[in-house]
């Protein structure tokens, strides 16, 4: 893989790494005014992956917005990357993608070739998750940015929200974890060899397929593992829940090298933000390097679901017939906050 740009080397921050506070975030939104509209089904009270706004009783649009500083050199995949993380937020919904705008900030010096690439990584991933990228808006900035706006539809009664999961419930994932530990390796030019192309495979790859196959199950809560780490986005779901949900360390999915990054006290800056959000809420007993890894920040991460324990055998048997990635995580108990734990 060239670039004709190294692109991090503009970044403070790359990808999801660089997500606002999450703690932070909960004081700013908390302070704006919550709309008061019958057919807005998902907005700020509580907030979710995407806001959610009925038509009518068959259709919802689904609408979502996401951009970041380049992960990647190769502009290329970095632009199906960011496409990419946006679009599973609609996934995340359970709904389908329509529309995509582009959201776009660019340095004047850099070649224009370079955001042709950008605009064609994201145009690739946009039609492959059957969506259209239609246009966008761009301005100038010392940092690049991209990422998209993006429109989808989902049925009103099939809206999947991170706010209901139930005790009883198991939890599964759909994506390894690792990605900020092995982009922030690869920075310090530390990855292990193969890290970075499997994360860069990892983080291509949409939640679509696992959604599909994820749907007539009817989860009771889902959400992506993005910024926020496994650690953060389980507490979202479980103080929105009102219920505790319980990690088994040993049973976390890692990318190549990521525990091996983890080890060597490779962090980014989102883990410090992670912790301070999540951690006064998380009873941990796990070994430090999977600690790390349930606090790293994830980019284009999967989903973490929840779903009567029940239903588990004949979903994992759904995910393997069709060759797609899941593990069984955890559970839900009556309870509060989030545990970790594993010897």
């Amino acid at each position: 893989m060239t670039a004709s740009v190294e692109l991090t080397s503009l970044a403070r921050a790359g990808g999801c790494a660089a997500k606002y506070s999450a703690a932070r975030l909960e004081q700013l939104v908390g302070g704006l005014a919550t709309a008061e509209a019958a057919d807005l089904l998902v907005g700020l009270d509580p907030a979710d992956d995407a806001a959610v706004y009925r038509l009518d009783d068959q259709t919802a649009l689904v609408f979502t917005v996401d951009f970041f500083p380049p992960v990647v050199d190769d502009p290329r995949t970095f632009g199906r990357i960011a496409a990419a993380n946006a679009l599973n937020d609609v996934f995340a919904m359970g709904g389908r993608p329509l529309l995509a705008l582009s959201v776009t900030a660019f340095p004047e010096e850099l070649p224009t070739e370079s955001l042709g690439e950008i605009l064609a990584g994201a145009a690739e991933t946009a039609l492959e998750a059957g969506a259209i990228l239609a246009g966008g808006h761009t301005i100038r900035d010392d940092e690049p940015k991209y990422g998209l706006a993006v429109v989808g539809t989902v049925h009103p009664e099939g809206i999947w929200r991170k706010s209901s999961a139930a005790p009883g419930d198991a939890v599964f994932l759909t994506k390894p974890l690792g990605t900020g530990l092995v982009l922030q390796a690869a920075r310090d030019g530390r990855a292990p060899g193969g890290a970075l192309e499997a994360a860069i495979a990892s983080m291509v790859r949409l939640n679509r397929d696992a959604a599909d196959a994820l749907r007539p199950f009817e989860p009771n809560a889902v959400t992506d593992v993005t910024g926020f780490g496994l650690l953060g986005h389980a507490y979202e779901t479980a103080v929105r829940s009102g219920v505790r949900i319980e990690l088994d360390a040993q049973s976390l999915p890692a990318l190549p090298g990521a525990l091996e990054v983890a080890a060597a006290g490779i962090r980014t800056g989102g883990d410090r933000r992670n912790r301070e959000f999540a951690g006064p809420h998380v009873e941990n007993a796990a070994p430090a390097e999977l600690e790390t890894l349930a606090y790293d920040p994830q980019t284009a991460g999967g989903l973490l679901v929840t779903l009567p324990a029940d239903r588990s055998v004949v979903l994992e048997a759904a995910f393997a017939a069709a060759h797609l990635d899941l593990w069984a995580v955890g559970r839900v108990t009556e309870g509060s906050g989030v545990s970790l734990a594993g010897s």
